[in-house]
């Protein structure tokens, strides 16, 4: 029965076997008709009836051939303009694929008439159709190839997307398809810095121009941190997190790495300026702080690389307690800078309560300008 039937297959099969209710295994007309649809496919180089192309589903092509009528329907002869096709073979294809099957040429028939098309020579359709295809064969390599360069620049843009989103060794494992493992670091550096008053400044623009005074400000934060061994992990609202060290390991020179970007923010941030709000001026807090951490990749659909340890939590208490426009640093931050490094001055704050780790000796790493100016 029909039902039984590959509804796909039924494309090559002439009107009166769709219609029977019988099954039947082929007629010689039905394989004329075959025949026509199969030419139709390669003269045109598409799919078969262009299915997926055409406004038509596959259900609906079949019950419209099934009907019939006088005006029956059929693939459209529609060939590539820049490929001669000789116009006998299209005509031969109509009649192969008539609607009455008394009306379809035999065989011997469309063999006497392909032979002729070929100046006499013996041939058979697929000798027309290599004809063919040798014509566009070179038009066919240019189009991949095309095709190739688009895919590999587009598969360069994504990855450069990815890159900016997880680190490298990571992006390049998620690939692959390979798990990743969480990575313990000895020694690292971690940045967190805060907008100042962000809340009061939010409040004088509008959801718009709040996005784009944050883009504004972490594109320029962005460039700086391009310049310097650091990778930025990620930005919570007017809140900057970076780190150096991780995921590539360098030694001791993370903290002198975090500390000369630290510089070049608090640099960045006097000649910043807001376009809606030319008289107002950004300001931010920073805070440092220097030891171990445990880097991982964590969720599926968006895979984010976080960083958890005390270290990471220490250093956003250096922040929140900092003061701004200053550099806030913990105590084995400031031996690295001025111990290990020591390149750095710093100026102990005393002692300071510092919530969740009780009280801590804390520093200010010094600028340029403060050296220049004591008081400050």
């Amino acid at each position: 029965m029909l039902e039984r039937r590959d509804k796909e297959s039924l494309l090559w099969c002439s009107p009166e076997i769709i219609r029977s209710d019988e099954t039947i295994l082929g007629s010689k007309a039905g394989d004329i008709y075959s025949l026509a649809i199969t030419a139709s496919e390669i003269i045109t180089r598409k799919n078969v009836w262009d299915l997926g192309e055409t406004e038509l589903d596959l259900e609906e092509i079949i019950y419209r051939v099934k009907k019939g009528g006088a005006n029956p329907l059929r693939p459209k002869l529609e060939s590539d303009p820049n490929i001669e096709i000789n116009p006998s073979l299209l005509h031969l294809i109509r009649d192969c694929w008539s609607e009455a099957p008394s009306e379809r040429p035999k065989i011997e028939v469309v063999r006497s008439l392909l032979k002729s098309m070929h100046n006499g020579r013996a041939g058979n359709l697929m000798d027309h159709v290599f004809g063919i295809l040798e014509q566009y064969a070179t038009n066919l390599e240019q189009e991949v190839e095309v095709r190739t360069r688009e895919l590999a620049e587009e598969k360069k843009k994504s990855d450069i997307l990815l890159y900016r989103m997880l680190p490298r060794t990571v992006a390049d494992k998620l690939k692959l398809g390979q798990s990743v493992e969480p990575e313990s670091f000895e020694s690292v550096t971690i940045f967190f810095s805060d907008v100042v008053s962000f809340t009061t400044l939010a409040s004088k623009c509008t959801p718009l121009q709040v996005v784009n005074l944050l883009n504004d400000l972490y594109s320029t934060f962005d460039t700086i941190i391009d310049e310097h061994n650091c990778y930025k992990v990620e930005t919570i609202g007017d809140g900057y997190l970076c780190a150096s060290g991780l995921p590539i390991r360098n030694g001791d020179r993370h903290a002198q790495d975090i500390a000369e970007m630290s510089f070049g923010f608090l640099r960045s941030i006097k000649t910043f300026r807001i376009p809606h709000l030319p008289n107002e001026r950004v300001n931010i807090r920073i805070g440092l702080h220097t030891g171990p951490c445990v880097s991982g990749v964590v969720g599926l659909t968006m895979p984010r690389y976080c960083l958890f340890g005390d270290t990471v939590n220490t250093a956003s208490r250096m922040e929140s307690n900092g003061k701004p426009g200053r550099i806030h640093i913990s105590e084995t931050t400031n031996h690295y800078l001025t111990k290990i490094i020591g390149k750095y001055r710093t100026q102990s704050r005393g002692e300071v309560l510092i919530k969740g780790k009780g009280v801590m000796e804390t520093f200010f790493l010094l600028t340029e300008d403060d050296v220049d100016d004591p008081e400050q």
